[in-house]
C-alpha cells in the first residue's frame, strides 16, 4: 500500500523547517566556514526534493500546485550525484530566497486537504 501523499509534503515541510532551524541566526560567512551546517542543510534539501520526486510520481496533480518541482528535483540530485562541485553560495541563496515561499505553498496544501 502506497503512503498517503500528502505524507511527502509533510517530510518535505519537515525538511525545510529544519534547514531552515539550523540556519537561523547564521550568514553566509558562517554558512561557509561551517562544515556541519552546510551538511545539515544539504541532507534536508535533498530529502525535500526527493520528497517532491516522490509526490510527483504518486499525486502530480498535488505536485502541480508547488512551484518548479523538477528544479527542485535536479536540485537534489546535484547535491547528492554532483558533491564535488556544489556551490554552496547557491545553496545558501536557496535557503534563504526560494525555501520559505516553498515551505509556505506547501503548508498551504497540506492544511486545505
Amino acid at each position: 500500500m502506497r503512503p498517503d501523499p500528502r505524507k511527502y509534503l509533510w517530510d518535505a515541510v519537515h525538511a525545510a523547517g529544519l534547514a531552515r532551524g539550523f540556519a537561523r541566526g547564521q550568514s553566509l560567512a558562517d554558512y561557509l566556514s561551517n562544515a556541519m551546517l552546510r551538511a545539515a542543510v544539504e541532507r534536508q534539501v535533498e530529502i525535500i526534493g526527493e520528497a517532491l520526486n516522490q509526490l510527483s510520481k504518486a499525486a502530480p496533480e498535488i505536485a502541480a500546485a508547488i512551484p518548479e518541482p523538477p528544479r527542485i528535483v535536479a536540485f537534489r540530485n546535484i547535491l547528492i550525484h554532483g558533491y564535488a562541485t556544489v556551490d554552496d553560495r547557491l545553496v545558501w541563496q536557496v535557503l534563504e530566497e526560494k525555501l520559505p515561499e516553498l515551505e509556505r505553498v506547501m503548508q498551504e496544501i497540506i492544511d486545505s486537504g
